[in-house]
């Protein structure tokens, strides 16, 4: 059952939401109803992994590198 809601918000924030919504070809009810929908989700649901990026994955355990290693090379690039 859909239940009408009101919400106050500043004009600037509802013509960019308005903008972003003819973009998108989203309804701002739609925006803001999958906004809702994401809040009960735990965030690593919301994070997807390519798998370019998964591919790099423990990359730097058979590397040798150590923590210790990269502390001292910040501290000396940024002195």
């Amino acid at each position: 059952m859909q239940t009408k809601l009101t919400l106050r918000l500043d004009e600037v924030l509802i013509r960019k939401a308005k903008r972003f919504s003819k973009k998108a070809g989203k309804s701002v009810s739609k925006i803001v109803a999958d906004y809702f929908e994401k809040l009960d989700s735990p965030l690593s649901d919301e994070i997807e992994i390519t798998p370019k990026i998964a591919s790099l994955k423990g990359l730097l355990k058979e590397s040798g590198a150590r923590k210790e290693d990269y502390h001292g090379y910040l501290e000396e690039k940024h002195l």
